[in-house]
C-alpha cells in the first residue's frame, strides 16, 4: 500500500473550521474504491496545524487518486487557507491493513 502523511499549517482564521473546508474533498477521496483510509487530525501542540494519514491500495489507486477532479478541485480552493506549503512522507509499505502495537497489547 501507499501510506501517506501530511502536515497541513492552517491559517489561523481557518483553523477552526478546517474541517468543513475538507469536507467535500475528505468524503470524495473516502468513496473512491482504492482509498484504504484518510483521516485526519488536529495538533495537540499546535491548533492551526492538521495532520492527514491517508493510504491507496497500490500505486494505481494513488494515482487515481491524483487524477481525480476532486483531487483537482482540492489543489485550487484548499491553498488559500494554508499558511505554507505542507510537508508529506509518502512510502511504499508490504501490507494492507493497520498492524497491531505489540508493545501496548490489551488483554
Amino acid at each position: 500500500m501507499i501510506f501517506i502523511t501530511a502536515k497541513f499549517p492552517v491559517k489561523p482564521e481557518d483553523a477552526d473550521r478546517w474541517p468543513e473546508i475538507v469536507a467535500d474533498f475528505t468524503a470524495a477521496t473516502r468513496a473512491e474504491p482504492g482509498c484504504l483510509w484518510f483521516d485526519w487530525s488536529r495538533s495537540l501542540d499546535d491548533p492551526t496545524e492538521y495532520v492527514l494519514v491517508e493510504a491507496f491500495r497500490d500505486d494505481e489507486a494513488g494515482g487515481a487518486h491524483v487524477r481525480s477532479e476532486h483531487f483537482a478541485t482540492a489543489r485550487r480552493t484548499l491553498p488559500p487557507h494554508l499558511a505554507a506549503t505542507p510537508r508529506i512522507v509518502n512510502v511504499t509499505v508490504p501490507q494492507s491493513e493497520w498492524s497491531e502495537l505489540g508493545e501496548m497489547a490489551v488483554e
